[in-house]
């Protein structure tokens, strides 16, 4: 019914194929080193620190952590109990071992994403070239760049980190950029002014300002690194996600969800301290405003009757 449209013959296939054997080859036992330093000395150390630590102190000390950043007894005593509960599923060295990928996922994240979004902001050359890398980075299915990663470094977790933070950066990168731009112009005047540096600019000015900024972007990657438990999981890291999966295989309701509330409540967690620690001195100041401005108020109204009566 419809004319044949004459298109070109055009395929990437061969060619990224190509590209992807020949950096197996060439490079492979430097990938392979790369994850068994990783593995060695990051990933198993970690984990044997959470493994090693009594459940009991755990839960305590991360509601101690929930309270110093939110300085609410409720969401501390909320918190230890959704712990407790994900101990009581006996799903709590799944969920130790979803902690340490999410942890060194977020490290590595961070330690690639803050300078990045610096460089971002102080270079529009360079802000030009990344938008369209993050782009890509956000909309690219994550399957597609699990293929190259299992070639490299095979299965297991540390596939697993690369995966996430290709999947969890750009959040990162894109708001401490925007953090640091909208750093006021006449605070950087003030700050010129007074002979500052670059470097002392940078640190003692637009970081501390932008740090709300910035530990959104955090937060936004924590809780894209855990989306990726499930996905993981299928590349044999091992943590919660098995249990999802275990759920989707077998077609048993019970063991997926109660999977995925543990999911669920180890992201409330991360997301209630990692934004109380975002915003906490700007809250506060926010809440004890009004109270200093009622009371320069009562103190306004009561000096005249104190004069009238003298």
């Amino acid at each position: 019914m419809f004319p044949e449209i004459p298109f070109p013959d055009l395929s990437i296939i061969d060619p990224v194929n190509n590209g992807v054997d020949w950096i197996v080859a060439h490079w492979g036992s430097f990938f392979r080193e790369l994850s068994n330093g990783m593995r060695d000395h990051l990933l198993n150390p970690i984990n044997r620190g959470l493994q090693w630590t009594p459940p009991y102190l755990f839960i305590v000390v991360v509601g101690l952590l929930a309270w110093h950043a939110t300085r609410k007894w409720g969401m501390a005593l909320g918190i230890m109990l959704g712990l407790f509960l994900i101990g009581s599923f006996g799903l709590w060295n799944k969920m130790l071992l979803t902690t340490t990928l999410m942890l060194v996922s977020t490290l590595v994240s961070v330690l690639i994403g803050i300078p990045s979004g610096i460089l971002m902001a102080r270079s529009d050359r360079f802000r030009n070239f990344m938008l369209p890398v993050l782009d890509v980075m956000q909309t690219m299915p994550s399957f597609v760049y699990l293929i190259p990663v299992i070639m490299l470094f095979s299965l297991g977790q540390v596939p697993a980190v690369f995966a996430t933070v290709i999947y969890a950066l750009p959040p990162l990168i894109r708001l401490t950029d925007l953090g640091i731009r909208q750093v006021d112009g006449e605070v950087l005047e003030a700050a010129r002014s007074f002979g500052t540096t670059n470097r002392q600019l940078l640190w003692k000015v637009q970081l501390p300002l932008a740090r709300p900024s910035i530990m959104a972007g955090i937060n936004q990657t924590i809780m894209m690194a855990l989306a990726m438990v499930v996905l993981a999981s299928m590349i044999g890291a091992r943590g919660l996600g098995q249990d999802v999966l275990a759920g989707i295989n077998t077609l048993d309701i019970g063991v997926g969800l109660q999977g995925g509330i543990a999911i669920v409540i180890l992201a409330i967690v991360i997301d209630r301290i990692t934004q109380g620690y975002g915003t906490p001195r700007r809250a506060k100041h926010k809440l004890n405003q009004p109270t200093a401005t009622a009371t320069k108020a009562r103190a306004s109204e009561d000096s005249p009757q104190q004069e009238v009566k003298a």
